[in-house]
């Protein structure tokens, strides 16, 4: 079944008509190399990422985990697969592309249990809707302070503050600075001319 926005919910027609949720631990228990996330106890299939889309993860990962090393800040950064249990629920778990923990309270072996500070996603064309819309509102929700939103397609990085609020949107090619860690920005020049 295609959910809006392309996302492919897995086991939304298997739902009793008493609207039964899913659970964290169905997500836990799937299969080695099967990998979904879990929203208000629906199941969301993940699709293999591209080659752009695992690019700019590892820029990501290498750019902030440098940054805090060198100014030997008290976060960590981690990068899909990891798990965040988003409200501590048994309802909501994601694995964004990129998470920020600076609560290091929060981390376990399984994850994150709470909102990271900052997380980023690289929309795709089946994630466009899930990432934009429904994500926007989860990580708001949860109390994420900051979330970035990378569109290799229309080259745009879109930077919402929740803590405080604020927005801005990006061209690939500015300089892109985090609320989260102070005075690091990133620059996203090399993928200007890459396809999602």
């Amino acid at each position: 079944m295609i959910q809006e926005g392309g996302v492919r919910n897995l086991w939304e027609a298997s739902m009793s008509a008493q609207g039964e949720r899913h659970t964290v631990e169905e997500i836990l228990a799937l299969p080695d190399g099967q990998r979904a996330e879990l929203i208000d106890g629906v199941i969301y299939d993940m699709a293999t990422p591209g080659r752009t889309h695992q690019r700019l993860v590892h820029y990501l990962d290498l750019s902030i985990g440098n940054f805090i090393k060198a100014h030997s800040g008290p976060c960590e950064v981690y990068p899909s697969p990891f798990g965040i249990f988003l409200f501590n629920d048994r309802y909501n778990f994601v694995e964004p592309d990129i998470s920020v923990i600076c609560d290091t309270s929060k981390l376990d072996e399984r994850g994150c249990h709470g909102a990271p500070e900052w997380v980023v996603e690289i929309v795709s064309e089946t994630s466009r809707t899930m990432d934009n819309v429904v994500k926007l509102q989860k990580y708001r929700d949860a109390g994420v302070r900051e979330y970035w939103v990378i569109d290799p397609l229309l080259r745009t990085v879109k930077v919402y503050g929740f803590q405080p609020l604020s927005y801005g949107e990006y061209a690939f090619g500015q300089q892109v600075p985090s609320n989260t860690l102070e005075g690091l920005a990133l620059d996203f020049a090399d993928f200007a001319s890459a396809a999602s």
